[in-house]
């Protein structure tokens, strides 16, 4: 759809511009967002905070041509070459735009509102049919006035299906929103407290929900929701139900049975009683179940059949809100839950507390005011007491005024402070040690106060660690196997430089099969972090066997001076069993047995009964080059040669076999075998540039801070040895990051740039232990404190790789300890 100044001036029923012919393709509300300057359209936004028309020159200047205005800045007045469309409301211009957009296409869209999990459930639909058609879908969580118009601004030929969210905070708004996106489908998924402030009652804001259901041909909801089903019964809807029930077998769902396991939830259903289906996805949360039915009812209207469903089920993966894990003073580890307050959120975030876990660690929460619709206040957080003792917590700390009314449920060893500064006040880091401290409060209450006064360093630099990125990853690989086919992960090097046992945690919660470390130590620690899966040691030059054998650590086998040491020091100890994994020499020439090696390994094994041969594998050397896929299948024919005579020389006993890396898992889907080792994918960098692994996600990103900022001339010479010689009137900024943190010198001299409010910056000058120096001359409203990507969504640590002509586990493995690791969960 090509759109030009005079299209847009009709959509507004304004005056021909006075460039008619430029053209529009992107819509801009950030002025630190601009991509394509040239055919942006800029909407000069006013805020309380705010107001967009202060960045029109900077965006003039940039190259911005279009702008939708209130009025013309007086310093713009002169100009000639750009068009301002000047309207009483800049948001209903946005929306009118996208509206008329929007009106072009006849694909079906799904419209998904609600108080909880619209975003789960749009990203879960958009994964279960994203096989069947090209899906257009809100970004991240945008489903706000803005959010939505700029969601349906997506929409080209090519769509076959819209998904798009909607969320309101106030009366009027969810009509503004329908009468854009005018749903073929209406999803409801629940009604709760969230953004009630401006409703005077719950069933006011169902009913203003319940207007994007008009003109609907379907609307799905929780018939089980007797205030949904009641708002839906009496808005006299032309469109057909399905209303789903866990009570009610006339309802057009029935869900006859959830039956939950650990880790997973099986559901029976009966459609329309004419389909009968069963399904099982991997988790267990009743939040995620609601979602799960909601996805199950679309897809059952959509024409799926159950087979096809529970198949793409079984693949899905939580979405979940953003937890951060971090380290803190005094032996402490924070989990700070910033993003809701409520007692449905409250389980969840015990759960991801509980894996993390440590014998040696006492567990505290440290907890706000609670969000709920219970007119007698005391239901709530007598539950909220009730869940806190079932999750074994040792020490519960409330602040805000509700809860500390309602201490008593709490027990006599709870304390309780009317607010944070009281906390702030009268609380110190001394008050906590050796402690795993959940931080879950509501955002009025600021808890990031707490979390800075707790958290062991304050380094400016912060490697973050996004936990889902990994999950999204393992799922991804996950969905490319067997179901059969184990899965060993990699993280050594101390998780590829993103630390192990965060990363550890979360794969032993999603069914890894195996962890692999690189040597002894590495093990260790894990299992003193109360890791208790499998672990592989690969490069097992152990001094101390007894620690080996106490902490369950299983050694790589590459050699019989190793293997025969191994059994002594077992017999010692007393061991028998004990699982070895054998490492065969296919082509890389590194460590291993070759094949001639086979009949004394072989000989060694007979005859003792310390140790057990579990697995035997190899390393693939040049899976990611195609030009070497000879070499690389005649690495598969020596390994399963190898392997054959080792199995043929242990009968009775079945050898595990694993030969694929992240690369081989993609390439060469036939050579599964028992195993697979993931490595590098599982950190979402990419070994191969074909659009295979296109959508593997990054998950470690390195920011900083910008601490000073200072005017220089042209001709200023920045930096040791005068090396970088500005050559104009130049802004440059000091960041605390340098070659000590793991920033290569060669970054420096302009040979790479960092990224600032979206905006590229380059290195200036020679890179200092501690310290290094961008030029921000070109960010607009750039000031100390601005947030600065060394390398993430916007510096690819494979760009960075690039400068230095290495591979991305270099970069990844240089970050040194100093810098605080965040982990979080979106």
């Amino acid at each position: 759809m090509n759109y030009t100044a005079s299209s847009i001036a009709r959509e507004l029923h304004l005056p021909e511009p006075v460039c008619p012919s430029l053209p529009i393709t992107d819509l801009l509300i950030d002025s630190r967002s601009v991509t394509y300057p040239a055919s942006s359209l800029f909407f000069a936004l006013e805020t309380p905070q705010n107001d967009g028309h202060r960045y029109i020159v900077a965006l003039y200047d940039k190259g911005v041509r279009n702008f939708v205005v209130t009025h013309v800045p007086e310093e713009m007045n002169s100009v000639t070459d750009a068009n301002f469309f000047i309207v009483t409301d800049v948001v209903k211009a946005l929306q009118s735009i996208a509206g008329s957009h929007r009106a072009k296409f006849s694909m079906p869209v799904i419209a998904v509102t609600g108080s909880r999990g619209k975003t789960t459930v749009k990203e879960w639909l958009y994964r279960l049919l994203q096989d069947d058609m090209n899906i257009v879908r809100s970004p991240r969580s945008y489903n706000s006035q803005l959010g939505v118009p700029l969601s349906l601004w997506q929409l080209d030929e090519s769509a076959q299906l819209g998904i798009f969210e909607a969320g309101i905070s106030m009366p009027g708004e969810m009509a503004r929103l329908h009468s854009i996106v005018r749903p073929d489908i209406t999803l409801l998924t629940n009604i709760t407290m969230e953004h009630s402030g401006s409703f005077s009652s719950m069933r006011d804001k169902c009913e203003e929900k319940a207007i994007m259901m008009r003109d609907c041909d379907v609307v799905v909801y929780n018939g089980d929701n007797e205030l949904i089903a009641d708002v839906v019964a009496h808005a006299c809807l032309t469109a057909k139900e399905i209303a789903w029930s866990r009570t009610d077998s006339d309802r057009p769902l029935f869900i006859s049975t959830i039956d939950k396991g650990e880790k997973l939830t099986t559901i029976a259903y009966s459609y329309l009683n004419i389909t009968d289906g069963e399904l099982t996805v991997p988790f267990t949360a009743d939040n995620d179940i609601e979602n799960v039915i909601h996805c199950l009812a679309v897809m059952l209207y959509l024409g799926h059949m159950p087979v096809t469903i529970a198949s793409r089920m079984a693949r899905l993966s939580p979405i979940g809100t953003r937890l951060e894990v971090i380290e803190g003073l005094n032996r402490c580890m924070l989990i700070h839950d910033s993003y809701t307050s409520d007692f449905q959120s409250l389980a969840p975030a015990l759960d991801f507390m509980s894996r993390r876990a440590e014998g040696s660690r006492t567990s505290t929460v440290i907890l706000s005011d609670l969000m709920h619709d219970f007119h007698d206040p005391s239901i709530v957080y007598r539950n909220a007491a009730d869940l806190l003792r079932c999750k074994n917590i040792d020490r519960v700390i409330g602040i805000g005024p509700e809860i500390s009314r309602h201490g008593k449920y709490f027990g006599t060893d709870a304390r309780f402070f009317p607010s944070t500064e009281d906390f702030l006040a009268e609380m110190s880091p001394a008050d906590f040690a050796g402690e795993l401290i959940l931080v879950k409060g509501a955002p009025q209450f600021d808890f990031g106060r707490i979390c800075e006064m707790l958290e062991a360093r304050q380094h400016e630099t912060v490697l973050e660690i996004n936990l889902d990125a990994i999950v999204h990853n393992y799922n991804w690989f996950r969905s490319h196997l067997k179901p059969e086919t184990g899965i060993v992960c990699m993280v050594k090097a101390s998780g590829y430089g993103a630390g192990s046992f965060e990363l550890a945690k979360t794969l032993q919660a999603q069914g890894a099969t195996y962890l692999a470390v690189a040597v002894h130590d590495e093990g260790v620690d894990l299992r003193k972090a109360g890791i208790t899966m499998p672990i592989i040691v690969l490069n097992p030059k152990v001094e101390n066997f007894t620690s080996l054998f106490a902490n369950h650590l299983e050694p790589e086998i590459y050699s019989l001076d190793f293997l025969k040491q191994l059994i002594r020091e077992a017999e010692k100890c007393g061991i028998t069993d004990y699982p070895v994994h054998i490492k065969i020499d296919s082509g890389m020439h590194r460590l291993g047995f070759v094949e001639e090696d086979i009949p004394q390994l072989l000989a060694t094994l007979s005859g003792q009964n310390q140790v057990i041969p579990k697995s035997v594998f190899s390393h693939l050397c040049a899976a990611d080059n195609p030009d070497e896929d000879d070499y690389t299948r005649g690495q598969f024919s020596y390994f399963d040669r190898c392997c054959d005579k080792i199995q043929a020389g242990c009968p009775g006993r079945r050898i595990l076999r694993h030969i694929l890396n992240s690369t081989g898992i993609t390439r060469f889907p036939e050579q599964q075998h028992d195993l697979v080792r993931l490595g590098i994918g599982l950190y979402g960098i990419r070994t191969m540039h074909d659009g295979s692994q296109d959508e593997l996600r990054p998950v470690s990103s390195l920011h900083t801070t910008i601490i000073s900022i200072k005017h220089w001339p042209s001709g200023t010479t920045i930096g040791y040895n005068r090396r970088g010689r500005l050559t104009r009137d130049s802004i440059i900024a000091t960041i605390p990051v340098g070659y000590a943190d793991g920033m290569n010198r060669h970054y420096g001299w302009g040979n790479s740039s960092v990224a600032v409010n979206g905006c590229r910056c380059p290195i200036v000058g020679t890179i200092c232990m501690d310290a290094c120096m961008i030029d921000i001359t070109d960010v607009p409203d750039c000031k100390v404190g601005d947030r600065v990507e060394i390398f993430g969504e916007n510096i690819p640590v494979e760009e960075l790789a690039g400068i230095l002509d290495t591979i991305p586990y270099e970069v990844l493995t240089s970050i040194s300890t100093r810098v605080k690791r965040v982990y979080y969960r979106e």
